[in-house]
């Protein structure tokens, strides 16, 4: 022993020291290096993720939510564009009052009846009414002079033809007013009741007597219905007992 130690440049005494193992490598170096990006890139997918199905979540809630179309009673019916309006099939209705007899010719609130249609000043407005709920023919004609000639259209009976025109007129059943004038102006609804020689007030619409709600390109206007104007493309509508949303009317193309 005293000979291995001496081999060994151990002094005599000296106590040999237990050999030590080498350390083991680190394990898993490679991973431990890794492992914060994969978890950084594991937290960016699920980000996207609920991103993704938000996007999705709120695209169907508004699609499923859209606003309320024209004609919706959202409490006072209110309306978008001015293309649209009340309109019903005229061949379903009743008409509101028949052609007034009283108008031969004769200028009615300074329009004048004339042999042929004017064109100067040449727009279109729409009528509708409702008495009770229930709709009611704007009848063809009005503002024509009788004998009138008349043909079918898509629209129904089309009065083509009269002894005069009035600035203010109807050629069919389905509500348009036809303005066709030598002078602009402001034509009104009286205006055009007057021709047609029924009553238009707040409690009267032709014969029919009630409560008038008016409506102007959807929107309630208060006041006397006879100042409503006739301007190009407003929708008009009467209810008389009775309080029906404006629903859906298209003006035919090139009206």
């Amino acid at each position: 022993m005293a000979a291995e130690k001496r081999a060994a440049g151990m002094r005599p005494g000296q106590r040999q020291a237990p050999s030590r193992r080498p350390a083991a490598p680190a394990r898993d170096t490679l991973w431990s290096r890794l492992w914060p990006l994969s978890a950084a890139g594991y937290l960016l997918l699920t980000l996207a993720g609920v991103g993704i199905v938000v996007v999705i979540v709120f695209t169907l809630h508004n699609r499923g939510s859209a606003p309320a179309p024209f004609g919706t009673p959202l409490g006072v019916p209110t309306a978008t564009g001015a293309a649209t309006a009340t309109s019903s099939s005229p061949s379903a209705a009743t008409p509101l009052a028949p052609i007034g007899g009283t108008v031969t010719g004769q200028p009615v609130d300074g329009i004048q009846c004339q042999g042929s249609e004017q064109v100067l000043f040449h727009i279109h407005a729409h009528l509708a009414v409702y008495v009770d709920g229930s709709p009611r023919v704007v009848p063809e004609g009005i503002g024509i002079v009788p004998p009138r000639q008349e043909t079918a259209s898509a629209q129904g009976p089309f009065v083509s033809g009269g002894s005069c025109y009035y600035w203010l007129h109807a050629h069919t059943p389905d509500g348009i007013i036809h303005i066709e004038s030598p002078v602009q102006r402001t034509f009104t609804l009286g205006n055009y009741f007057d021709i047609w020689a029924i009553a238009l007030d707040s409690t009267h619409v032709g014969p029919a007597t009630g409560t008038v709600v008016a409506y102007l390109n959807g929107h309630v206007v208060t006041g006397d219905p006879r100042t409503i104007p006739l301007d190009a493309h407003n929708l008009i509508q009467l209810d008389v007992n009775g309080n029906v949303p404006p629903a859906a009317f298209t003006f035919p193309a090139g009206d």
